[in-house]
């Protein structure tokens, strides 16, 4: 009888939050669909497209839609089908047998997760109890444990900290490996990297489509990095690895730049008035630790998480709980005023 093999025999598949809430704060998506007039745009699109034929396999038209509006070379940019997607493709192939890779920790837990299917070792760089990264003993590790490639989030999924564009290039320039700054959240902060890809031959930055642009469906991620290293990220993806529908209508979204600019203030306004709503709340309680945020959404720690989420869960209001944290998105302003009203209740018992 065929047996699976000793690292995938033991895997469960996804599971997200099951049921129907009034009020996802979960999953660190935009809070709001596209408005009527881009939702017209794509529709209008949707009847140019050659169902019959594959998609472009260099999505030209998306990328240079991303790349006007980030301000970059479309040449140093390559899309996914979601960062995912690149993850597991760079770490597959950009690292060979025996080759080391290191995550910081709390991060992302996909980086880690992909490095098992590849068989690639992979070691942790734990943060300090602040959850800030200590570049410099960071670079210490690279160099000295051999390390090939590191990945993290910057700003970080789930702590909401990040590194300044200063630190980020000290990095780059002072270890021996392949750097990955996973920026997925960058459209909230204003410390990225994209302007200086062109000047290492080190960095690769990923960008998506699934925050602040508000296309999560379109499952849409992007690799940024210097020529050489683009040519082999496509050279070593599926040909056909972005659908058509996507392609085409994240060209489009890409090319509403006033909007995405319009929403970006607005998510963080939000993100604002939920960490100030925070602070105030556990201003009168022992336990909490509410941490700054740079990203559109705010972390927490209490005892109580568990208890505080199974309490939001029955009000129809869900957020993250990762252990003895919680992670809560920035919502509309009336989802945010909801959740702390609901805090409030809790703590008022």
């Amino acid at each position: 009888m065929y047996q699976l093999n000793d690292k995938i025999k033991n895997l469960v598949p996804y599971e997200p939050i099951s049921g129907t809430y009034d009020i996802r704060l979960d999953a660190n998506e935009c809070p709001v669909n596209l408005p009527d007039d881009i939702r017209a745009q794509l529709k209008e699109r949707l009847d140019e497209i050659a169902f019959n034929r594959y998609p472009d396999p260099l999505a030209e038209r998306l990328i240079n839609s991303f790349a006007e509006y980030y301000g970059v070379d479309p040449e140093f940019v390559t899309a996914g089908n979601g960062s995912d997607e690149l993850i597991f493709l760079i770490e597959s192939a950009f690292l060979q047998k025996g080759d080391k890779m290191l995550v910081v920790a709390p991060d992302f837990s996909m980086y880690n997760f992909y490095s098992s299917i590849c068989e690639v070792k992979c070691e942790s760089f734990l943060k300090g109890d602040d959850l800030e990264i200590d570049v410099d003993a960071l670079i210490n590790t690279v160099n000295s444990e051999g390390i090939d490639l590191v990945i993290f989030s910057n700003p970080c999924n789930p702590t909401g900290k990040g590194i300044t564009r200063a630190e980020a290039e000290k990095l780059v320039r002072r270890v021996n490996a392949l750097v990955i700054l996973d920026e997925a959240y960058m459209d909230f902060w204003t410390e990225s990297l994209l302007d200086k890809i062109g000047e290492y031959s080190n960095l690769i930055i990923f960008r998506t489509a699934s925050k602040l642009v508000g296309a999560a469906a379109l499952r849409l991620g992007f690799a940024v990095a210097n020529p050489v290293i683009s040519r082999a990220i496509k050279a070593v993806k599926s040909p056909y690895n972005v659908n058509s529908i996507s392609q085409a209508f994240g060209e489009i979204i890409y090319s509403n730049k006033e909007y995405l600019k319009n929403r970006q203030k607005t998510i963080v306004n939000c993100k604002e008035m939920l960490y100030n709503g925070l602070v105030e709340i556990a201003g009168g309680q022992s336990d909490i630790t509410v941490y700054s945020s740079v990203a559109n959404f705010v972390f927490m720690k209490t005892s109580r998480s568990r208890e505080i989420w199974e309490y939001l869960k029955s009000k129809s209001i869900v957020v993250r709980l990762m252990g003895e944290y919680l992670r809560i998105t920035a919502g509309t302003d009336e989802e945010v005023s909801a959740v702390l009203s609901a805090l409030g209740e809790y703590f008022s018992r």
